[in-house]
C-alpha cells in the first residue's frame, strides 16, 4: 500500500505547460497549460534522487515503487488532502447540490426539480469521501483549486548567445502561482528525504516534505484490503486503459467485469509522460471524477487490480498511480440493483 504523503510545497511560481510559440495560428495564451504535475514528474524526481543518494537499489526501485497524485491540501491538514469530486455529485454553490442515480431501468437521471443546478465544484476532502453530496456541501467539505495561471512572456534565447532567434521569437508560458496556505500532495511507497528540490517541467524550486500515512487516516481506510470495490467505483486520478497503441475507457482485459457496465464520465483527456528521459508514447485518459457501475460485485480494491489490465512502457502504468479509485455509494445501486 501508498505509505508516504509526499507534500510539495512550491517555492514562488510553478511551471504550468510546456510553453507556445506564438504565431498567427497560435495566439490563446492558455493553450498548452496543464497544472499540476502528475505523479510521473513525482517518479522521475526519486530515479533522480536515488542516483545521488540511494533510496532503494535500482531495480527495486523500479520494481516496488508506486507514486500518484497530484491532490491538493491546507497545509495545516496536510491528511485531509482533497481529490476530485466523483461525476454523479453535483455541487453548485452553499445552497445547491444534487445526484445523479440509477433507476429501475439501469439508466442514469436526477431530480427534474433540479436540473438547472450546475457543477461548479470539482474537488472534496479525502476525509468527506463517504458522506452524502448534501452533507458534503453543507459541511463545505468540497473546494476549488487553489492556483491561478500567470502567463510569462519571453523571448526565446540563442543557445550560446543571449540574442532573441530571429524567427518565432516570443515564447508564451503558463506558470503558476498556487496559494501559500496550500500544498500539493502526492501518494508514494517510498519515502523522499525532506528538502528543496528542483520539481517539474523547468526545475521550480519547491520544499518537499515526507509524512507518514497514519493507520487512521481516511486514505489507509478506503485503501484498506478489506474495503474492496463493491458496485460502484470513481476513478482520483486519470484512467489509462487498453494496450499500447490504443485507449479505451476501461479494462479490455478478458478477466474485466465489462458486462453490464455503466459510466459516468467526461471527454477523454490527454496523458503522456517522461521516462528514462523520454517521452513516453501519447495517450487519452480517462479523466478523474469518472464514476464505474458494475452489475456484479468486482470485489478488488486498486491494489488488487491485475498489472495486465494497464498499458505497459517498460513498466505497468499502475506504478504511475493510473486509475486509482474509491468505492462510493450511489442510489439505485448499493444493492446491485
Amino acid at each position: 500500500m501508498f505509505k508516504y504523503l509526499v507534500i510539495v510545497s512550491p517555492l514562488g511560481f510553478l511551471y504550468g505547460s510546456a510553453g507556445a510559440f506564438l504565431s498567427p495560428e497560435n495566439l490563446v495564451g492558455r493553450s498548452g497549460a496543464k497544472f499540476p504535475p502528475d505523479a510521473a514528474t513525482l517518479a522521475g524526481l526519486f530515479f533522480s534522487e536515488n542516483k545521488r543518494n540511494e533510496i532503494a537499489p535500482h531495480e527495486k526501485l523500479k520494481h516496488d515503487l508506486f507514486v500518484t497524485g497530484p491532490f491538493w491540501a491546507k497545509q495545516e491538514n496536510p491528511e485531509n488532502f482533497y481529490v476530485p469530486l466523483p461525476r454523479h455529485r453535483i455541487i453548485e454553490n452553499e445552497e445547491k447540490d444534487d445526484e445523479w442515480k440509477l433507476n429501475t431501468q439501469r439508466q442514469w437521471e436526477r431530480d427534474p426539480a433540479k436540473r438547472d443546478i450546475e457543477a461548479e465544484y470539482r474537488w472534496q476532502s479525502i476525509d468527506s469521501w463517504k458522506r452524502k453530496t448534501t452533507n458534503i456541501r453543507k459541511n463545505r467539505e468540497m473546494g476549488r483549486a487553489p492556483w491561478e495561471y500567470v502567463s510569462f512572456l519571453h523571448p526565446q534565447m540563442k543557445l550560446n548567445e543571449r540574442h532573441v532567434l530571429p524567427e518565432d521569437g516570443l515564447f508564451l508560458e503558463n506558470a503558476v502561482q498556487l496559494d501559500d496556505d496550500f500544498c500539493l500532495v502526492y501518494l508514494s511507497s517510498y519515502p523522499l528525504k525532506d528538502g528543496w528540490y528542483r520539481f517539474g517541467g523547468e526545475g521550480h524550486l519547491v520544499e518537499i516534505i515526507c509524512q507518514d500515512i497514519q493507520p487512521d487516516s481516511s486514505i489507509h481506510e478506503l485503501l484498506h484490503p478489506e474495503n474492496k470495490i463493491k458496485y460502484a467505483c470513481a476513478l482520483i486520478t486519470p484512467g489509462v486503459w487498453g494496450s499500447n497503441h490504443l485507449s479505451y475507457r476501461y479494462p479490455k482485459h478478458p478477466d474485466f467485469p465489462k458486462t453490464g457496465i455503466k459510466m459516468l464520465t467526461d471527454k477523454a483527456i490527454p496523458y503522456r509522460y517522461r521516462s528514462r528521459g523520454r517521452l513516453g508514447r501519447g495517450r487519452y485518459a480517462v479523466p478523474p471524477g469518472t464514476v464505474y457501475v458494475f452489475k456484479k460485485p468486482l470485489d478488488k480494491t486498486w491494489w488488487e487490480f491485475p498489472e495486465d489490465w494497464f498499458p505497459r512502457e517498460g513498466f505497468p502504468l499502475k506504478h504511475l498511480g493510473c486509475g486509482l479509485c474509491l468505492p462510493v455509494e450511489i442510489d439505485g445501486v448499493a444493492k446491485g440493483e
